[in-house]
């Protein structure tokens, strides 16, 4: 049976056992009055039971069944118009099961509870739209960054075979190059991938340690661009993979010193904690840049400056993969232009509990 059918049935059913309830209070209440009287047969001479029920009874019944054509009429008219929000949010789900995520219920009337199944499943259709078009986004600009290198190999095989003759040490160094590169594009894909479904093992992490770990590896680079590295700030424990917080922490201070002046830029990594939260913020200087140039630099394959092509460049997806990895650890990243040129980077993850030591915070030497 529907559901529009049971609800009919049960006001009819309800309905009548109100009925029932109501001539059964008529006779306990009032017709334990009527003497019983069996030598008086004629009502109008002597009431007595057995006329009251006799002339009751055919009543009774009559009124019964009125009550019940009234019941399964009304109960349906009104299961119906219960209903006919739910109908709708109905249709807006198979409409969404063919693929049109575009269709919003937008459901009139006052705040019920249809209204805010219909509101919280526009809002999930929303989501979900938005989620659909980012991923489309990102497998075009995937396949787009992927089959880049892959032209470029081809290119050079085919240079290779028209001239047998020509030294094969440079188109191999080139080859060696654009493997390398579609490697790290390939691998970042991985990760991003990996961090987005949380299948990882939480642990005690201290955000001031991965910090100075990501700056003495990053080092030899900042001293190659001229860059001057700095890290300081309080023990910031935090929990999650020591494996993917590194990760984050060694993209934010990677960008930092790529997208940074040709020479004599700075980059400062400073770890703080609040009353619940541990944050990791990155500064670095460079060239300004405009608040509508900084919302988009989360996106996967957007680079705040030109597509550079160098060994050092990365794929585009650094920042990308900061954000997928700080969601996935229940935190934020905010991303702001300072006013003289740069880029202020900040991460705010959880807290974990304090250990019992009770070491006190202590600064980070640099590097």
């Amino acid at each position: 049976m529907s559901v529009r059918l049971k609800l009919t049935l049960s006001y009819a059913g309800f309905l009548m056992v109100a009925g029932i309830l109501l001539l059964t209070a008529v006779w306990v209440y009032l017709l334990q009055y009527v003497p019983d009287d069996w030598n008086q047969r004629m009502l109008y001479e002597n009431p007595n039971r057995q006329l009251l029920a006799y002339t009751f009874a055919p009543a009774a019944g009559t009124v019964l069944v009125i009550l019940l054509v009234f019941g399964l009429v009304g109960g349906w008219f009104l299961a119906g118009r219960m209903l006919a929000p739910l109908t709708r949010i109905t249709e807006a789900t198979r409409t969404a099961t063919h693929g049109s995520l575009s269709h919003r219920i937008r459901l009139p009337g006052r705040k019920d509870e249809f209204r805010e199944l219909a509101d919280a499943f526009d809002t999930m259709l929303a989501r979900l739209e938005a989620h659909v078009a980012e991923q489309k986004r990102f497998a075009a600009n995937a396949s787009h960054e992927l089959r880049t290198p892959l032209a470029v190999s081809r290119t050079l095989l085919e240079v290779a075979r028209a001239d047998p003759d020509h030294g094969t040490g440079e188109i191999i160094d080139r080859l060696h190059a654009v493997n390398s590169r579609a490697i790290e594009l390939t691998e970042a894909l991985l990760l991003l991938s990996r961090a987005d479904r949380r299948s990882f093992a939480r642990e005690r992490v201290d955000l001031s340690l991965l910090a100075e770990e990501a700056a003495e590896s990053l080092l030899p680079l900042a001293e190659e661009r001229g860059v001057t590295l700095e890290t300081r700030g309080d023990i910031a424990a935090t929990t999650g993979s020591p494996a993917l917080l590194l990760q984050l922490t060694t993209n934010l201070v990677h960008n930092a010193i790529v997208h940074n002046l040709p020479g004599g830029g700075t980059v400062q990594a400073t770890t703080s904690v609040g009353a619940e939260t541990v944050v990791l913020a990155v500064e670095n200087t460079g060239v300004p840049l405009s608040p509508e140039l900084v919302a988009t630099l989360t996106e996967p394959f957007q680079r705040g400056a030109e597509r550079l092509r160098t060994h050092h460049a990365g794929v585009g997806l650094g920042l990308a993969i900061v954000e997928t990895i700080a969601r996935a650890h229940d935190g934020t990243l905010v991303l702001a232009p300072l006013t003289g040129g740069g880029l202020r980077a900040t991460v705010e993850l959880p807290s974990a509990a304090r250990s019992g030591d009770g070491r006190p915070a202590r600064p980070l030497p640099s590097p």
